[in-house]
């Protein structure tokens, strides 16, 4: 009995160690689609009231991991008994990663001018303000959505040779730190003014150590934010793309010349571009067009 419960424990530290190896060999080779996460994600999550960041995170962070309580199983059900239609999920995926960066450009270029004059002009009420900050909640998790199915099913692939109970351990770790781990760093990125001004008051001398760099974390913010926006947006188009190359054939041949970012960024431009032409008109038809 002893030496049968030894070697049970035996075969799960050997389990564990397998996983931990498994996990960081994972978690290395989707560093790419965690950085486009964390850049799309830090842009989704900027631009709220000061003391509605962390709350509005927080709605953020729990639709990822609701998200990712969805997918995982689906995902392993599928891995084992209907694999050809994952490519198709993740084309879909695809499209409307491209078609939300094309817009993004497409209202910067057209409508950038008249978004901030009502922004300047029009003081929202209270209900319009929770309004916008829901929809834009809405709208996060569900590009979190997206790209959580890409991760986890670039996960999944990387240990698809593995038995069931591997692929479970090991993609469901990886989904769980990339949530903590992009929100986490989200977090701190968008409280960076609080933190600057605590250090301020720590030391009201302007030409203290501890001033200079509380001042420094205030004045960077806002760029950071910006740099952010930019790079979701450029980021959902090179996930977009990269769906695209790597999922079918034919695309790949295309632009397999080409250098790989600047490939994988012109399909997904273009997909974009051309779900765009057609989404545009269906929603200034039905009344929902800038």
């Amino acid at each position: 009995m002893a030496s049968g419960f030894f070697a049970l424990l035996d075969d799960i530290a050997t389990l564990m160690d397998d996983v931990a190896a498994l996990t960081k060999s994972t978690t290395e080779k989707t560093a790419g689609i965690l950085a486009d996460d964390l850049a799309v994600n830090a842009e989704k999550a900027s631009g709220f009231v000061s003391s509605r960041e962390l709350p509005v995170l927080w709605k953020i962070a729990k639709g990822s991991f609701l998200n990712k309580a969805i997918i995982l199983p689906i995902a392993f059900l599928l891995s084992a008994f209907l694999p050809v239609a994952i490519i198709p999920i993740l084309i879909a995926g695809g499209t409307y990663l491209a078609y939300e960066g094309a817009e993004k450009i497409y209202a910067f270029l057209f409508h950038r001018k008249e978004k901030e004059e009502v922004t300047e002009l029009v003081e929202l009420s209270k209900e319009e303000v929770l309004e916008r900050e829901s929809k834009k909640v809405k709208s996060a998790i569900l590009v979190d959505f997206i790209l959580s199915i890409e991760i986890v099913i670039l996960s999944l692939g990387i240990v698809l040779e593995e038995t069931i109970v591997m692929q479970i351990f090991v993609v469901t770790i990886v989904a769980i730190l990339a949530t903590i781990g992009v929100y986490g760093i989200v977090a701190l990125i968008v409280r960076m003014d609080d933190i600057g001004y605590r250090f301020m008051a720590r030391n009201k001398d302007p030409k203290s150590f501890t001033h200079r760099f509380g001042n420094a974390l205030v004045k960077t913010l806002p760029w950071i934010v910006r740099g952010l926006a930019i790079l979701g947006t450029f980021a959902m188009i090179l996930v977009a793309g990269g769906i695209f190359v790597h999922n079918i054939h034919y695309i790949h041949e295309l632009v397999h010349a080409l250098p790989a970012l600047l490939g994988e960024f012109a399909v997904g431009l273009i997909v974009g571009i051309v779900v765009l032409a057609v989404v545009l008109p269906v929603k200034k038809l039905f009344g929902k067009g800038q």
